[in-house]
């Protein structure tokens, strides 16, 4: 804990009541994660900037999606960083939706999320889930020049599956965006779902494209579809899978965090405690 900060919310509905009288969308509940319960009474969220609505159309998202969504709020990171504080976070994950339609992808208000928590919160680290800015790496660098303690993208799944998953994305674009976080020396995380019709030899050999780009810490977890209209689910993958994931990813030199429940933000904070201390 923070000592600068007052201690944790406990209650769920208080935490989201907080959210709603900033004005502010969490990731959690725009995606509809099967953890909210769990983190929301832990006090933890992982904050959606840049609106609620994604200018793409990935096939397993339930964010809610706009071509021409509203303009970015300048007064958003400072609500963000008010939250942070209020929720007395030691680990602050800043995420967003896509925004193709600005010139930067939103790359200014990642950099202004991190220089207000910084100012704000000085004792909590922070970690940054970004899209991939279209492969721009001014808006890339415009990030990492704030240093945030962790730069996660996902790569979501394996190549095979992008025009069915990740639409208007980019396999070899994702990797080189990692490749320039870890350029710069900070922790470099990323994810994908599995059960989407992938093969297990598939996802080895994204677990190695990731380690090759300088990722240090993924994770793995069971897709489950959101919404009716999104992809429907392939398979359940078993438990000895993901065994055999973490199993692979340790031989390469990967922290994977891997289960059926497992999202981008899962034990973040607690991993991340694990990563500093090692």
């Amino acid at each position: 804990m923070n000592p600068r900060m007052p201690g944790r919310l406990s209650d769920r509905h208080e935490v989201k009541v907080r959210l709603r009288q900033a004005g502010l969308h969490t990731v959690c509940e725009e995606a509809r994660c099967p953890n909210m319960g769990e983190c929301f009474r832990a006090g933890t969220a992982t904050f959606l900037i840049l609106g609620d609505a994604c200018t793409r159309r990935c096939g397993f998202c339930a964010v809610s999606r706009d071509r021409a969504p509203l303009p970015p709020d300048a007064d958003e990171p400072r609500r963000v960083a008010e939250a942070v504080q209020q929720l007395g976070l030691d680990h602050a994950v800043i995420t967003s939706v896509t925004r193709d339609d600005l010139p930067d992808g939103g790359a200014d208000l990642f950099a202004a999320c991190i220089r207000h928590i910084r100012s704000r919160c000085p004792g909590t680290s922070v970690e940054v889930l970004v899209p991939d800015f279209r492969g721009d790496e001014r808006a890339v660098a415009v990030v990492l020049h704030e240093h945030p303690d962790v730069f996660n993208h996902n790569v979501e799944t394996v190549p095979r599956l992008y025009p069915e998953v990740r639409p208007g994305a980019d396999f070899s674009r994702s990797l080189r965006v990692l490749t320039q976080a870890a350029s710069t020396g900070v922790v470099v995380k990323s994810g994908l779902m599995v059960g989407l019709g992938e093969s297990e030899a598939e996802v080895g050999a994204v677990l190695a494209d990731l380690r090759a780009a300088g990722c240090q810490w993924v994770t793995v977890g069971q897709y489950l579809r959101p919404v009716r209209d999104r992809l429907r689910v392939a398979r359940q993958v078993e438990e000895e899978e993901y065994t055999r994931y973490r199993t692979r990813g340790e031989s390469l030199g990967l922290r994977v965090v891997a289960g059926p429940l497992v999202r981008s933000s899962f034990r973040a904070a607690e991993v991340w405690g694990e990563m500093k201390g090692s």
